[in-house]
């Protein structure tokens, strides 16, 4: 062997050593106290099929507003859907907490579902002053030609600007736009059909906000919803998620204990923010909520941009915005095109949600699943994707709680008391309790009218207390809450039925006409329509051979007393909206209003039940039964008790109109 080679050997043995020693070194065992973290573990990188950019796009008056688009990979001529909103941007994920998913399936949300599967891009933004876009924040901003917004620019503005930008700088877009949103975001839909943005070519505005005043968020025929100091205060108490007080207990209570409004939200510490003083400062319907009352703004334009008006028939939040702006747009030429209307059987945008029950009740399907399936998504493509064919919208889509099936209908509502197919008929609220479609015929002196004692320092509660602040299930669903918990109270009178013969079909907008008086100078009257169900024995439960597609009803809604129509009215308005007055004591006089929409049929041995009350607390706030300048500022020695009389005399008796239309035993 010579020496090289030797020396090869000797060069190999000696690495052959140093390596084994440093492999010995690397994989010896950890020991208590060592530092066991991975500093070197580098997770693996993950494909994702989608793009998620964020931009501050620019508006005219240079503010510039957070977006964020999602975009399919290898998307070309796809269309947008765009959603402006004041809950984060950022946040309408499905988790927003976890690491961004690998497929756009799995990011977005539920109601995503049916735009991802059809290759949208899809575009979140935060409205001017929220979260992360610049600029000042004013909540649902009046437009810009209003005379009560100074700032130059509104959610009208805003939706053309980033329109506009989007067409321009998506490369991947076919410059088709459609705008959707729920609630506030609702709102800001029907804001951009005022002056559409030509690539603005379809419209899906969702339980929105259109009216504060008449019966939408704020008010509802001039009552003010109380728990809206506290939304208020956490939208404008910080451009992110702002404030929200804590309270114990009972809201009842809290509410009750704290006083007026006023006295609630200085307690609360909102008082100062601008738009408590909005909300205390414009009590009636004056210029400042006339020129935001989005339903008429819309009934003077032309319709230009496909819509379809979404509404919950239990939407416990905005019930005014989406079936008026639909019935105001009804009269236009071109409507039956371009007017779209589904009220189906939900809470407050549960439509972005599963839909597969309510309460007490579970449907046949999922039906908010099924509307965007079957009817929202082929109702966009149509007018957003090149390749896609025209829908088989239905004119109308609206749920019949009662039998649990759509009906299609040409128009909505069916039944009224003018101007619909069906003209209602006057069911009367008679002596001894009793409802009746009879007009009375006599009249006792004893019994021309019924009484009851409204004190507010007792106000009747709106759902079974304890009413917790944050007890989601309990607000979404009041509005389907069993009545019994008030009924036989000395301060809720209740007018009752003979049972039902046959099935009855509501279908339309039952309006009360209130024969009414008292002895203080003012006064809120609410009114419930109801349907109670029967008693009925385990062995005879199903009802279904006997009307088919009726639920069988279960065991536990045995006498259930059902709300399908409520809502409140404040005297100081009965002669005008906008310049209220007090009520001239101890004179029977008429309060007319409309209830929420109806569609269900009743079943044979359902009865019909209204309640009469004049408090509904806290959802709303108390009145004090004598008139003062403002409610918001009412105080102690302001609230009176008042003996409250329901009038049955012949001629001037009290009636509600029901919109009544034949039963059909089969889906339209």
């Amino acid at each position: 062997m010579t020496a090289a080679i030797c020396s090869t050997l000797l060069v190999i043995l000696l690495c052959s050593a140093a390596t084994a020693s440093a492999q010995t070194t690397q994989s010896a065992p950890m020991k208590i106290g060592d530092d066991q973290m991975g500093h070197d573990f580098q997770a693996p990188s993950v494909e994702r099929n989608y793009d998620r950019r964020v931009v501050m796009v620019p508006m005219h008056d240079g503010v510039k507003l957070f977006t964020v688009i999602f975009v399919p990979k290898g998307a070309h001529d796809a269309p947008i859907m765009l959603t402006r909103t004041c809950y984060d941007a950022a946040a309408h994920v499905r988790n927003h907490a976890a690491p961004p998913a690998r497929t756009l399936l799995d990011e977005l949300s539920l109601a995503d579902e049916g735009f991802v599967a059809n290759g949208y891009i899809r575009v979140y933004q935060d409205v001017r002053g929220k979260y992360g876009s610049e600029g000042p924040y004013l909540m649902t901003p009046l437009p810009v030609d209003s005379g009560f917004n100074n700032t130059g620019a509104d959610d009208t503005t805003d939706a053309w600007d980033t329109i506009d930008w989007l067409v321009k700088n998506i490369a991947e877009t076919n410059g088709r736009v459609g705008m959707i949103g729920s609630s506030y975001e609702g709102f800001t839909v029907v804001m951009a059909l005022l002056h559409p943005h030509p690539a603005l070519k379809v419209a899906v505005p969702e339980s929105p906000m259109v009216d504060g005043w008449m019966g939408d968020d704020w008010f509802h025929y001039g009552a003010f919803r109380l728990p809206n100091i506290d939304y208020v205060i956490e939208q404008m108490t910080a451009r992110g998620e702002g404030f929200r007080a804590p309270r114990i207990g009972d809201d009842y209570t809290n509410y009750l204990n704290a006083g007026s409004a006023a006295d609630m939200a200085r307690q609360e510490g909102g008082a100062g923010l601008s738009f408590n003083r909005i909300l205390s400062d414009h009590q009636a319907y004056d210029a400042f909520w006339q020129a935001g009352a989005l339903d008429k703004l819309i009934a003077k334009l032309p319709i230009t941009v496909p819509t379809m008006w979404e509404q919950g028939l239990y939407d416990q939040e905005d019930m005014w915005g989406a079936i008026h702006s639909y019935r105001a747009l009804q009269g236009k030429a071109n409507a039956s095109g371009m007017n779209f209307l589904v009220m189906g059987p939900w809470f407050h945008s549960q439509i972005n949600r599963q839909g597969r029950g309510l309460g007490p009740f579970l449907w046949a399907t999922d039906t908010a699943n099924q509307w965007r399936r079957e009817i929202m998504v082929p109702f966009v493509n149509q007018y957003l994707k090149l390749d896609s064919p025209k829908a088989d919208t239905p004119p109308v889509w609206v749920y019949d709680t009662g039998l649990d099936h759509w009906d299609r209908l040409s128009t909505f509502p069916t039944s009224c008391e003018q101007g619909c197919v069906v003209p209602s008929k006057p069911l009367y609220l008679a002596r001894g309790g009793k409802l009746s479609f009879s007009a009375p015929v006599r009249e006792e002196k004893a019994d021309r009218y019924t009484e009851f004692v409204s004190d507010p320092a007792k106000p009747v509660p709106y759902r079974p207390r304890p009413i917790l602040e944050k007890d989601g299930t309990g607000w979404r669903t009041w509005l389907v809450t069993d009545q019994r918990f008030v009924d036989g109270r000395p301060d809720v009178l209740t007018f009752v039925s003979e049972p039902l013969f046959t099935p009855l079909k509501l279908s339309g907008e039952p309006v009360i006409h209130l024969i009414a008086s008292t002895t203080g100078t003012d006064s809120d009257w609410v009114v419930k329509l109801i349907d109670v169900y029967p008693n009925r024995e385990l062995s005879n439960m199903d009802v279904s051979g006997a009307f088919p597609g009726l639920l069988a009803q279960p065991l536990d809604m045995n006498g259930y007393e059902l709300p399908i129509a409520t809502d409140i009215f404040r005297g100081r308005y009965r002669t005008s909206f906008e310049h209220p007055s007090a009520i001239e004591s101890d004179k029977p006089l008429e309060y007319t209003f409309a209830l929420p929409m109806v569609e269900r049929t009743i079943p044979a041995g359902h009865r019909l039940m209204v309640q009469v009350q004049s408090t509904l607390f806290p959802l709303y706030d108390r009145n004090p039964q004598t008139f003062v300048p403002n409610i918001f500022e009412a105080k102690l020695a302001d609230y009176q008790k008042a003996a409250q009389r329901i009038w049955h005399t012949t001629g001037d008796a009290t009636y509600i109109s029901l919109p009544i239309v034949p039963v059909t035993t089969t889906h339209p």
